[in-house]
């Protein structure tokens, strides 16, 4: 029985890649909002074809900012409509499955989203799963370290702001 490969192992799959430039990016939104209880949890989705737990991400968008592509797939794939803040709150890295079967380095820039409005209807949701979770939960559920630190460093700075 073979195991997954790791982030590392897929990464490595792409490194040429690395070296020649052609590694992709891509904006994705950390989706938060603070429940009655005053805990904060955060959204995960599903990615359409792998259906690992993932934060809604896209490519870039001609004459849209960053943070107004991540603010659009939240939209597009959980239906969140709320304010991205304008710098990122980190970064995290994965192999991407380019739809020619190759596989790409991704560098994914993390922009946090105050959620304000949950509608029923939007574009991708007969495509993905949502999951409203802990910041600790989340960080169990995705496949990438990097994005795991990403999680836990920003859902323990909105605690210590309050």
């Amino acid at each position: 029985m073979t195991s997954e490969p790791s982030h590392l192992q897929k990464l490595a799959q792409a490194g040429e890649l690395l070296f020649t430039g052609d590694v992709r990016k891509q904006y994705a939104a950390i989706c938060y909002r603070r429940e009655a209880a005053e805990e904060y949890e955060m959204l995960i989705v599903t990615g359409r074809k792998s259906g690992r737990w993932v934060l809604p991400r896209g490519w870039p968008m001609d004459g849209k900012s960053p943070h107004k592509v991540a603010a659009r797939e939240a939209f597009e794939e959980a239906g969140i409509r709320g304010k991205a803040g304008k710098k990122p709150v980190g970064y995290y890295t994965y192999a991407k499955r380019l739809d020619d079967g190759r596989v790409a380095p991704c560098m994914v820039e993390v922009f946090a989203l105050s959620v304000e409005k949950v509608v029923k209807n939007f574009p991708e949701q007969s495509q993905r799963q949502l999951r409203w979770v802990s910041f600790t939960e989340a960080q169990n559920l995705v496949d990438e370290p990097e994005l795991r630190s990403l999680i836990l460093n920003f859902g323990a700075g909105l605690i210590r702001r309050g």
